[in-house]
């Protein structure tokens, strides 16, 4: 999770809390600096003076946002004792809230679209696949040795867990009523995760 931690004065992450919020609302192709400077109430000059450039600033939100997201997982899975207990803690610590959650896969599939096309995107999201899959992984890992989950390839589940995850959460954004979805639609991520890792 170090790979997505920066230092940032107050200022900065009031900037980024933002800009994510214009990124949520409007997506990065309707992104520019004057919305976010009208959002955070200062000077497009202010957003330069920080981050340089629109590319800059927008790399910056997202590495914030999703150093976020790491750092709720994480918390999560220390609280948790057994393997099954951490998976259950994962996807709770993911499936926050129907508007967070909504928000957060909106830009993410803006960074994943990006990420198809420009280096410093796709080194991004490099990064936190490493990191999410690194956190599967070590759950599975663990599950397997107490044999309470029976897979033959620890990376491949984790990747399999993300793709699980991400895919039911793709569903979900196509839901006419996402909001009176969510629970169930995380519950439907945990079954079907405990359904592979456990073989039956």
């Amino acid at each position: 999770m170090a790979a997505l931690e920066t230092q940032l004065s107050p200022k900065q992450e009031h900037l980024l809390r933002c800009t994510y919020q214009v990124l949520a609302e409007g997506g990065l192709r309707h992104l520019s600096l004057q919305r976010v400077a009208d959002r955070a109430q200062v000077s497009k000059g202010i957003l330069l003076y920080y981050f340089g450039t629109k590319e800059n600033l927008v790399l910056a939100t997202l590495r914030w946002v999703l150093a976020r997201v790491a750092r709720r997982i994480y918390a999560a899975v220390r609280r948790a004792r057994t393997p099954e207990e951490k998976i259950q803690a994962t996807i709770d610590a993911i499936f926050v809230d129907p508007r967070a959650n909504r928000d957060f896969y909106l830009v993410y599939t803006d960074l994943l679209s990006s990420a198809a096309r420009q280096h410093r995107f796709q080194e991004l999201s490099a990064t936190f696949r490493g990191i999410v899959d690194a956190v599967y992984g070590q759950i599975i890992e663990e599950g397997v040795r107490e044999g309470a989950f029976r897979v033959r390839d620890v990376q491949e589940a984790a990747a399999v867990m993300r793709a699980l995850v991400d895919g039911l959460f793709l569903q979900w954004l196509q839901e006419p009523d996402p909001e009176a979805t969510h629970a169930q639609t995380r519950e439907r991520c945990k079954h079907a995760l405990f359904t592979y890792l456990r073989g039956s």
